[in-house]
């Protein structure tokens, strides 16, 4: 009798010990699970619609130093959670007000396929486009599309924000691969770089802004400024 009742007070015992073991290695697992969510911060990859490729003319030979080469796929940036398209049918302005071909508003009218009717071409020389948030935000990212049926790169890309509408005071500088300061923006150290379909993904580092101005100076394959879309992105 006596050993009936060890051998079960013994078994009993296994199975708490082995109930607590297994409540102690959930407890890891859940405190592992919110461990890397914490590392993580809370970032998301962002991603939007990538237009089809569509390529016409001849091509052109782009003579740019220190070029980089379009890319094969689509940027990948991680960008805070409830980060969303901000400048979805803003308003648009520009140091050429009216255009050579097609209308300002078709940089955030959400189209970026290539060809007539997609893009807006503004006079050559340095110009810029500005987009009004219509209110000041934290900036994620902006992503560029100037022109790309046809492989060309423009000139003096400058990315800047700020909360002045004439960019007199508190201007950021995000992008600038204008090398030798001929917009007179200050002198850049990024790369000149092939338009394609995927456009350019540019982090705006969580800068609060409400406008969002772009230059350039035309390109190589001929003088004119271009833009199909841009997409500035934030909370």
């Amino acid at each position: 009798m006596k050993t009936l009742v060890s051998l079960t007070l013994a078994a009993s015992a296994l199975i708490f010990t082995a109930c607590d073991d297994n409540s102690g290695a959930s407890d890891d697992a859940s405190a592992s699970s919110s461990s890397t969510s914490a590392a993580s911060g809370g970032k998301v990859a962002l991603s939007t619609g990538i237009p089809p490729e569509l390529i016409e003319g001849t091509p052109q030979p782009i003579k740019v130093p220190n070029l980089e080469q379009a890319p094969t796929s689509a940027p990948v940036l991680m960008v805070p959670e409830g980060t969303t398209l901000l400048s979805a049918g803003k308003p648009i302005t520009a140091s050429d007000d009216f255009p050579i071909i097609g209308e300002l508003e078709y940089i955030t009218d959400g189209d970026k396929e290539a060809g007539e009717g997609y893009f807006v071409e503004i006079m050559d020389g340095v110009q810029w486009v500005q987009i009004d948030l219509e209110a000041p935000a934290d900036l994620a990212a902006i992503w560029i599309w100037h022109y790309h049926s046809q492989a060309r790169a423009y000139h003096d890309v400058i990315v800047q924000v700020s909360n002045d509408p004439e960019f007199a005071t508190g201007v950021t500088t995000l992008f600038n691969n204008d090398y030798d300061n001929s917009a007179e923006q200050g002198k850049g150290s990024d790369k000149p770089y092939v338009d394609s379909r995927y456009g350019k993904l540019i982090d705006a580092k969580g800068t609060n802004a409400q406008y969002v101005r772009l230059y350039s100076n035309g390109n190589t394959a001929n003088d004119m400024n271009h833009y199909i879309e841009v997409e500035v992105y934030g909370q």
